[in-house]
């Protein structure tokens, strides 16, 4: 079994992260592959609906922690790997489908930021979701400072990045990033539920919204994607992010400056 398994129900596909072992810890090979069942979901004609999951006990756990390594030790490294995730993330927001992240257990880093490329998001109620970059020096930098604050508001995507606070399901749905939670084992149903709801609209219309919908409230998407990186590229070179990547390693709260 690779890292992504397609899995198929009449018009809906479900692309699932199968890298459990892991916690579905997303590595080159995973985004490589995501970006590929995307790009194949979105050019075949006899599916109306994207649901992406992951296997096991959690969504995902974010970046693989060697890429973080790889990212301490040459920061020269940043822009192509990235140029790799968002390729794979914009795919899933543009293509005129509507998309679906259906999180459990936990959904971290860069699977939030895969989350809020996608059109919804359904949660378990016992599941949590958070953008903890600022705690080791960096930035979320796949899309999360541009995506997150049209999904819930500035003030609330400002204390969520600048915190690195971490969300339940509830409070997730209360300020907006859930469109709808569940408990756990009620989850399957609900997300098929909103399925059911889309599917009984019509294609071109929900596509085209989509498209409107996305221009209004990202218009300077292409603009502050690239200031993600060149943020992150000061970052990544910094004291902060030397000492939070030393401080993650050896399981220790980092002692920024001024701390």
């Amino acid at each position: 079994m690779g890292l992504v398994q397609i899995e198929d129900g009449g018009a809906v596909r479900h692309v699932v992260m199968t890298r459990a072992e892991k916690r579905n810890a997303m590595n080159g090979e995973m985004v490589l592959a995501l970006g590929e069942a995307f790009r194949e979901a979105a050019h075949d004609d006899s599916v109306r609906i994207v649901v992406v999951r992951g296997d096991g006990p959690m969504f995902s756990s974010g970046m693989d922690l060697g890429s973080l390594a790889d990212l301490s030790a040459d920061p020269s490294g940043l822009r192509p790997f990235r140029a790799e995730v968002l390729r794979a993330w914009n795919q899933l927001e543009e293509m005129t489908k509507p998309t679906i992240c259906q999180i459990h257990g936990a959904c971290i880093g860069g699977a939030m930021e895969l989350a809020l490329a996608a059109d919804m998001r359904v949660m378990a109620e016992d599941a949590v979701a958070g953008l903890l970059e600022t705690r080791i020096g960096l930035l979320p930098d796949v899309g999360g400072c541009s995506r997150l604050p049209a999904v819930v508001g500035l003030g609330i995507a400002k204390e969520l990045i600048m915190t690195g606070r971490v969300v339940d399901g509830r409070e997730a749905h209360r300020i907006g990033f859930a469109n709808r939670i569940a408990p756990a084992d009620q989850l399957d149903a609900t997300c098929e539920a909103l399925c059911s709801e889309l599917l009984a609209c019509a294609p071109m219309a929900v596509g085209l919204a989509k498209r409107v919908m996305d221009s209004a409230a990202k218009p300077a998407l292409a603009v502050t994607l690239e200031q993600e990186v060149a943020a992150q590229q000061l970052l990544a070179s910094s004291d902060d992010f030397a000492e939070g990547a030393r401080a993650f390693r050896e399981k220790r709260d980092p002692e920024f400056a001024g701390r």
